[in-house]
């Protein structure tokens, strides 16, 4: 299987980077194939410029934007790992999706009706936040991050959404806590 892991956190020492590095070698010791779009290693560039959006009506797109739609367009299963900041994704996966999801590849309208382009590809999404899931429950801040992220971007995108798992309250987890979350990771 391809698989594709959209990766988005600055420290090599947090556990976003513990939970990506056991994917990939879970996935490579099942044959399958990886590769990992780490997006601050890549340095990528969030911003979305008016020649981005000129881009995508003209199929035109910048080479870095071309780069990754051909990793989308190759993968099978597409993992985002990211923690939840400001109760949403960080910066770099905010504008990740806004260059590389464009209109006429991820999505168009068609008489008015939108459609999910990226049909097909399954997506795993795996958060860290360091609230508890009662915390965000007591405030509606769950239904309102699945709302966004997976119907808000991924579904509509047209992925088939197969797990979004949210570990809580992470900061505070102790090592058996991390331990087991990354077996859960690995029995996907």
């Amino acid at each position: 299987m391809k698989n594709l892991i959209i990766y988005a956190h600055p420290d090599a020492g947090s556990f976003n980077h513990s939970i990506k590095e056991t994917l990939v070698r879970k996935l490579e010791q099942n044959g399958d194939e990886v590769v990992v779009r780490d997006l601050y290693a890549l340095g990528f560039d969030p911003v979305l410029t008016t020649a981005d959006l000129l881009a995508s009506r003209t199929g035109r797109m910048p080479e870095e934007i071309a780069v990754e739609q051909a990793y989308l367009a190759w993968a099978e299963v597409v993992t985002f790992v990211y923690p939840i900041w400001w109760t949403g994704l960080p910066a770099v996966m905010k504008g990740y999706i806004d260059r590389v999801f464009s209109y006429g590849f991820a999505y168009r309208y068609v008489e008015g009706v939108q459609e999910g382009l990226l049909k097909g590809k399954k997506a795993v999404i795996i958060n860290t936040q360091g609230k508890s899931h009662a915390e965000y429950r007591a405030g509606g801040m769950d239904q309102a991050l699945r709302l966004t992220s997976d119907r808000g971007i991924f579904e509509y995108c047209g992925f088939e959404i197969r797990h979004h798992l949210f570990l809580e309250s992470v900061l505070r987890a102790g090592p058996e806590q991390k331990a087991q979350w990354l077996e859960d990771i690995r029995n996907l």
